[in-house]
């Protein structure tokens, strides 16, 4: 029994060693990616191909959600304001649920599903046929060649898919509330200008977006770089990606939340 004990405490202990080590790697790369992103930024046709593939690529699934999910939140802002006598508020709340939250947080989950994952995967690939190696042997840097490109991309996408998602949120949102329901768009629109502040709704939810860009592109670009040469370890890196970008986005947005709210009170 006290065999099993310390053997458990010992696991728990390599567990946190390993993901102490693995931080400060994962660190490393970041600055080291950081570093040698000047070739990719002289070359700016390098990051302009990868938007294309983390971003616009992205942009289907991003504007069928933002526009169901203000759908919802019409309908049920709608349903709850009703009670109150105040549904000519509903495109206030609308707005301000996607430009301050809903907007940043469900387009980087989604981001991070789609393009994170794919660039994860991408990058294994390219280790696990030796590409990368073969970079190197031809004196081409593969950090400043094939991650940086990937990383700047994906930093860029980010708050423009995080925008066109809240655009198409409201959208749906007046969709529902004003063309199906029936409620006058004037109020619709004339609140939502009125509660809507431009510094701190629109411009706190573009600094969360870029945060969420960087956090997702990072882990992204490290775990693809950092798998096993294996079919395996490419698959076991491509959902720690989503597991462990979809918990910094919570993580984050909590964060950068109270901080912003502390800002305005």
């Amino acid at each position: 029994m006290l065999n099993r004990i310390v053997a458990n405490i010992q696991d728990i202990g390599h567990r946190v060693i390993d993901s102490v080590w693995r931080l400060g790697n994962a660190s490393r790369f970041f600055i080291l990616v950081l570093l040698k992103s000047g070739t990719c930024l002289r070359r700016f046709s390098l990051v302009i191909r990868e938007l294309y593939y983390t971003g616009v690529l992205s942009l289907i699934i991003i504007i069928v959600s933002g526009l169901f999910v203000g759908m919802v939140l019409g309908l049920q802002g709608y349903e709850t304001l009703q009670k109150y006598g105040s549904e000519s508020a509903v495109g206030t709340l609308v707005a301000l649920s996607l430009v301050r939250e809903l907007g940043p947080v469900v387009s980087a989950l989604l981001f991070a599903s789609r393009a994170g994952s794919a660039i994860t995967a991408e990058i294994g690939l390219m280790k696990a046929t030796e590409q990368l190696s073969a970079m190197g042997m031809m004196a081409v840097d593969p950090i400043a060649r094939v991650v940086a490109p990937r990383f700047w991309a994906g930093v860029i996408s980010m708050p423009l898919l995080a925008a066109m998602f809240s655009v198409m949120g409201v959208f749906g949102g007046y969709l529902v509330t004003v063309v199906f329901i029936g409620v006058d768009a004037g109020s619709f629109w004339s609140q939502m200008q009125g509660a809507v502040d431009f510094r701190f709704d629109i411009i706190n939810g573009f600094i969360k977006s870029c945060f969420f860009g960087v956090a997702i592109t990072a882990i992204a670009v490290y775990e693809g770089y950092d798998a096993p040469p294996t079919a395996e370890g490419v698959s076991g890196a491509t959902t720690r990606t989503v597991v462990t970008s979809s918990l910094v986005i919570l993580g984050l947005d909590f964060i950068l939340t109270a901080f912003m709210f502390r800002g305005i009170s």
